[in-house]
């Protein structure tokens, strides 16, 4: 009996949506997963540099969380170069090279 009920779920309930209604769910859903950005004292800023200057000298993996536009996105890599100018860092990854601003760094932590 239960091999002859075909029910589409979500197929149906979509297809009954006006665009515009469509279009506010997502925005909806996009405003639930926003994180605000961390405030960082001085005491973290300093940790955070110091392990950018050890990882880069021991060439050793890092992760990297980053706050990227209401969401934190994590990296992992080498630290390649860090540009004291322009306040930038290069971090080599296996899927390349990602460059990334130090004023969104949440936090750094070496994995070795």
């Amino acid at each position: 009996m239960l091999e002859n009920i075909r029910d589409r779920g979500n197929v149906k309930w979509t297809a009954m949506m006006l665009s515009e209604h469509v279009a506010e769910l997502r925005r909806w859903q996009n405003e639930d997963r926003y994180e605000e950005r961390p405030q960082l004292d001085d005491f973290d800023l300093q940790a955070i540099q110091y392990e950018i200057e050890v990882a880069q000298k021991r060439e050793c993996q890092v992760h990297v969380r980053l706050w990227d536009k209401g969401k934190v996105v994590f990296y992992m890599g080498v630290i390649k170069e860090v540009n004291v100018e322009s306040m930038w860092i290069t971090v080599d990854s296996p899927f390349g090279r990602d460059r990334m601003p130090v004023k969104d760094i949440i936090c750094v932590q070496c994995a070795e």
